[in-house]
C-alpha cells in the first residue's frame, strides 16, 4: 500500500507484480477519449480487420437508434479466429476445458478455426442462411462456444438459451426468436447428476413451430429420444464430406446483428436484447484488453456461463479478439470438494480469475484452508461481475486467493450495454465493494427524480448520456419498448434501472436495481449495503434485505440470512446481528426480523431475487420463476 490519499479503505496496486501493463495511468486513457471521443474508440477499431472501412465512426442522426462504423464490411468470427491463424498465435491454445468428470480438451487457434468451419458447414447443410436464428440449449461445453462462432461466420444470428432453464423458458425464446434450428446437448454434469437437457428441449419444442432441424451435441451419452427426419447427431454429422474443414466467411455489415440475448425483466415475457458485429466487437476487444490487462502469456478464466452476456462477451468474444488463451470448466465450483476451483488455478497455471460475488461468498463458506492447500502464485488479477460485492468477500477474495497482491477488476455492466461500463484498471487504487471509475470516455452520471445530478454521496439514477459502440441496438421485433424502457425516463439519456452514489473521489458505489431500495421512515437504504453489513458478521455467509409494508414507518426491513458452515443458530443471534447492522449503518438500518435460511433464490446468473422473497413473506404469487436457479 502507498500512501493513502484517498478517503476510506483502499488497496494500491504493485506495478512490480504487474509488469509493464497496457496502461499505467487511467487519467491517460480518460483524457484521450474525453478530447476526441469517436476518434478514441476508432483508434481502438484500427487495431481489428475490417475488409472495408468505415465511412462514418457514430451515426446519431435517429437517436436512441445508435450506428457505429457506419459502412463498414467484418465479421467478428475473422477478428476472433482467422487473423490469428496467420499469425504465430496458430498454434497457441485458444481454449482449454476441463469436464465436471475430469474430461480434458484443449483447441489451437488453428483446431478451432477447423472445428468452426465444419460446425458452419453443417449449419449451412441444415438450410441456415445470413440471418436465420439458431438457438443454442448446452451445459459449458466447446461445442456451446464453437456452435456461437459457427453461427456468426455464416451471418446467422445465435440466441443462447442457457442450459439451466426449464421447458417453458426455451419454449418462449424458441418462439420468439423464430429460430430454424435448435443445437441441443443431450445433457450436462451439475454436481455429479445429468441434466436432462434434450428431454426439457423436446417438451418445448412441441410447441415451437419454426424449429425445423435439431442438432445434438453427445456429452453424457444417455439415451435419449431422436425424432426421425428431425434430430440429428452432431458427431454422425461431423464424419460426412459435407463437413468440410474450409468455410467461406460471411462479410457482414457493421450493423448487421450478431447474437440476441434474452433478459428478464420481473414481469412480462423476457426481451432480446440485440448485439451487431462492428460495434460490440470492438466495446468487448478494447475493455477487456485494458481491464484484465491482457498479455499474451495470459490463460484467462471466466467462471461464468456462456448462456449470459459475461459469458458472450468474456468467455466466448472479447478473449479470443485478444488473442489469449481462455479456459472454461463445466460443473459446479464445489465439486466434488470446496477445493476444485483452486485446483485447477493450480494445475492450469490460470493467471486471470473473473466470478461472481455469489461464488465467492459460497467458497468463503468453507473457510481459508482449502484455497490455502493450494499454489495459487499463477493468479495476477481477480474480477468480480453480476452484484455489488460485499467489502468483506472483496476483502476475504484479495487476501485469501490474491494472497494480498491481486488487483481486484470489480465490473458494473449489463446485458444491454455489452461491455464494462464501470471499472477499475489495474493501476487503479480500489476501495472494497466500489466499481470505481466509469471506463474512459464514458459519460455516467448519478440524477435525482427531476434528472439533476446529485451531491457526492447521495444516491440516485444511474444514468449514461452518451452512446457506446457496444451497446444494445434494440429490443429485437420491439422497438418502442426499448425506446419507452431505457430512453424515456430522462429523455436523451440511457437509463440503467439501478441506483448508485458517487463518493468525493469520484467512485462509484452501485447499490443495487432501482426497485432494491428500501424506503424505511423516509430514509432510502439500499439492500445491498444491509446485507454487506450483515455478511460482515463473523457468523453470516449470505445474507438478503427486502422491505415489508408497514404502517407508521412506511417500510420494514426483513433479512433471510445464510449461516457459516458449523455456526449454530442460538437465542440471542438474531439480536447481535440486529445490533451489528446497527452499530455499522445505523438504527435506522436495523432489520426489524432475520429468518435463518438454507439458501436463496437466486437467477441463474447467481442475483438474489428479492422479488421472490418478498411475495413469500407477503404470501403472494411470487410471478415469472422461469430464470430461478432452483
Amino acid at each position: 500500500m502507498g500512501e493513502n490519499t484517498l478517503t476510506g479503505e483502499v488497496f494500491y496496486p504493485s506495478f512490480d507484480f504487474l509488469g509493464e501493463p497496457h496502461i499505467r495511468d487511467r487519467a491517460e486513457l480518460t483524457a484521450e477519449a474525453e478530447k476526441d471521443y469517436t476518434g478514441f474508440w476508432a483508434r481502438h477499431a484500427e487495431e481489428l480487420h475490417w475488409f472495408t472501412p468505415w465511412e462514418k465512426v457514430l451515426d446519431d442522426s435517429n437517436p436512441p437508434f445508435y450506428k457505429w462504423f457506419t459502412g463498414a464490411k467484418t465479421n467478428i468470427v475473422y477478428n476472433c479466429v482467422d487473423r490469428h491463424v496467420l499469425t504465430a498465435r496458430r498454434n497457441k491454445l485458444a481454449l482449454i476445458w476441463e469436464g465436471e468428470d475430469g474430461e480434458f480438451r484443449s483447441l489451437s487457434y488453428f483446431a478451432l478455426k477447423r472445428e468452426v468451419c465444419k460446425f458452419a458447414n453443417i449449419l449451412k447443410s441444415l438450410g441456415v442462411e445470413k440471418g436465420d436464428r439458431v438457438t443454442l440449449y448446452m451445459g459449458r461445453i466447446p461445442e456451446l462456444v464453437l456452435g456461437m462462432l459457427a453461427c456468426a461466420r455464416i451471418g446467422a444470428v445465435h440466441s443462447v438459451v442457457y442450459g439451466g432453464f426449464s421447458v417453458e423458458a426455451l419454449h418462449e425464446r424458441l418462439e420468439d426468436s423464430k429460430s430454424k434450428v435448435l443445437i441441443v446437448a443431450d445433457g450436462a454434469f451439475q454436481r455429479g447428476k445429468i441434466v436432462p437437457l434434450k428431454e426439457i428441449a423436446d417438451e418445448a419444442l412441441q410447441r415451437a413451430a419454426t424449429v425445423q432441424s435439431v442438432l445434438v451435441v453427445r456429452r453424457t451419452g444417455q439415451p435419449v429420444n431422436m425424432e426421425q427426419g428431425r434430430d440429428l447427431w452432431y458427431h454422425d454429422l461431423m464424419r460426412l464430406p459435407i463437413a468440410s474443414s474450409s468455410c467461406s466467411l460471411e462479410i457482414v455489415d457493421a450493423e448487421d446483428p450478431l447474437f440476441m440475448l434474452y433478459t428478464s425483466g420481473t414481469t412480462g415475457r423476457p426481451k432480446a436484447i440485440l448485439h451487431t458485429h462492428g460495434g460490440y466487437m470492438v466495446g468487448a476487444y478494447t475493455t477487456l484488453k485494458y481491464v484484465f490487462d491482457i498479455q499474451d502469456q495470459d490463460r484467462y478464466w471466466c467462471a461464468a456461463d456462456p448462456g449470459w452476456i459475461t459469458g458472450h462477451s468474456y468467455i466466448v468474444y472479447g478473449p479470443l479478439l485478444n488473442g489469449t488463451t481462455s479456459f472454461m470448466y463445466e460443473g459446479a465450483p464445489t465439486f466434488p470438494y470446496p477445493n476444485r476451483w483452486w485446483q485447477m488455478i493450480e494445475r492450469y497455471g490460470i493467471t486471470i480469475l473473473y466470478t461472481a460475488p455469489t461464488a465467492i461468498r459460497g467458497l468463503m463458506r468453507f473457510g481459508d484452508a482449502w484455497a490455502e492447500r493450494h499454489d495459487l502464485s499463477t493468479l495476477r488479477l481477480l474480477g468480480s461481475v453480476g452484484e455489488p460485492i460485499n467489502p468483506e468477500a472483496w476483502k476475504w477474495y484479495h487476501r485469501v486467493i490474491g494472497r494480498d497482491r491481486c488487483p481486484i477488476m470489480d465490473t458494473w455492466w449489463q446485458t444491454e450495454t455489452g461491455m464494462f461500463m464501470i471499472t477499475p484498471l489495474p493501476c487503479d487504487p480500489l476501495k472494497p465493494g466500489s466499481g470505481g471509475k466509469p471506463f474512459p470516455g464514458l459519460d455516467m452520471d448519478i440524477v435525482n427524480e427531476e434528472g439533476q445530478p446529485v451531491a457526492p454521496d447521495e444516491e440516485g439514477y444511474l444514468i449514461v448520456r452518451n452512446p457506446w459502440p457496444a451497446m444494445l441496438r434494440t429490443i429485437y421485433k420491439n422497438p418502442d419498448r426499448y425506446v419507452e424502457q431505457y430512453w424515456s425516463r430522462f429523455p436523451g439519456v440511457y437509463m440503467t434501472g439501478d441506483s448508485a452514489r458517487r463518493d468525493a473521489d469520484g467512485y462509484y458505489w452501485v447499490i443495487g436495481r432501482v426497485d432494491d431500495v428500501i424506503k424505511v421512515s423516509g430514509y432510502r437504504l439500499g439492500t445491498a449495503e444491509i446485507e454487506s453489513a450483515l455478511v460482515s458478521h463473523p457468523a453470516v455467509s449470505e445474507a438478503a434485505a427486502i422491505g415489508l409494508p408497514h404502517e407508521v414507518k412506511g417500510n420494514i426491513i426483513h433479512a433471510f440470512v445464510i449461516l457459516k458452515t458449523g455456526v449454530e443458530v442460538h437465542d440471542q443471534l438474531e439480536e447481535e446481528l440486529k445490533r451489528h447492522v446497527g452499530h455499522e449503518m445505523g438504527p435506522i438500518a436495523k432489520p426489524q426480523t432475520i429468518e435463518f435460511v438454507e439458501s436463496l433464490p437466486k437467477t441463474r446468473s447467481g442475483k438474489i431475487m428479492r422479488r421472490v422473497l418478498r411475495a413469500r413473506a407477503l404470501g403472494e404469487d411470487p410471478g415469472n420463476l422461469a430464470t430461478m436457479e432452483d
